[in-house]
């Protein structure tokens, strides 16, 4: 798909509206054609000056024209936003909301009757084009509609499409899970530390090591429980190890994180519907 003709308005250029947009020019949207919208001038000047893309502090104006339409504030911004920008929206525009925890029908409840919306949640890493995004389809979004919100989103990293009832879960583990990954570097340097190795030293062997142990898993395709036993000689240091994170609980920690930032994502878009 020929992006470079596509208008788009970023509106909300904080870390992940920047992230979203790094990933938009990638996919082959023109800057030319891309308004990014922001409160701080100065971070909106940066961004100018990094990407090319005109900015502008006025949403309403930034959406005139727009074929697809990125709401990138934070969620208890969102209502007031599409209150904003709800009478100069063009009718064919597509609205894709990368806000945590709002529901397509939450956005489409504050549109104009048939606005297609989409809902997707990024993960940071889209910044480099890494990221691991869920987009759901809102009643009113078409099969293209989808088609072009993917094309744009792609140059963000990998994009799956699934049924908006799993939008908490999928938050919960690859939208907060770059900060569990970060948890665990931080905690393996550290434990190199206490070894004995130098910090730059043990930041770096723990950093690669995450990377490689995730390219292989990508690569072979192989089940994490798999590779781990491949790992894993009968009596060795490895084993040891593990058994040591099994009786800490460490398993059993990530699923309840995960099941935590489940039912906050739920308490957050219950308080704001």
């Amino acid at each position: 798909m020929n992006l470079s003709t596509v208008r788009v308005a970023l509106l909300g250029s904080g870390n992940m509206g920047a992230a979203v947009l790094a990933g938009a020019l990638r996919a082959g949207v023109s800057p030319a054609n891309l308004t990014a919208t922001g409160l701080d001038t100065e971070a909106l000047t940066a961004l100018e000056t990094r990407f090319g893309t005109p900015t502008s502090t006025d949403n309403s104006e930034a959406v005139a024209g727009a074929g697809l339409v990125i709401v990138a504030v934070k969620p208890g911004d969102v209502a007031a936003l599409l209150e904003e920008i709800r009478d100069n929206l063009p009718p064919d525009a597509i609205i894709v909301s990368v806000a945590a925890g709002l529901s397509t029908g939450y956005v489409e409840r504050r549109l104009p009757p048939g606005q297609a919306v989409i809902r997707v949640m990024p993960n940071t890493p889209a910044a480099i084009g890494a990221g691991m995004a869920g987009l759901s389809a809102g009643q009113n979004a078409s099969p293209d509609d989808v088609e072009l919100a993917l094309a744009v989103l792609s140059g963000t990293g990998e994009v799956s499409v699934i049924d908006e009832k799993y939008q908490a879960a999928l938050g919960a583990l690859s939208g907060s899970g770059p900060a569990y990954v970060f948890y665990v570097i931080d905690a393996l340097a550290e434990a190199g530390v206490a070894a004995g190795l130098g910090r730059s030293l043990s930041l770096h062997l723990a950093r690669q090591t995450v990377l490689g142990a995730a390219k292989l898993l990508v690569e072979t395709g192989e089940h994490p429980a798999l590779a781990r036993e491949r790992v894993s000689s009968p009596g060795g240091t490895t084993v040891e190890a593990l058994r040591v994170l099994d009786a800490a609980g460490v398993r059993a920690a990530f699923v309840d994180a995960v099941a935590a930032a489940v039912t906050r994502t739920q308490e957050i878009a219950a308080q704001l519907d």
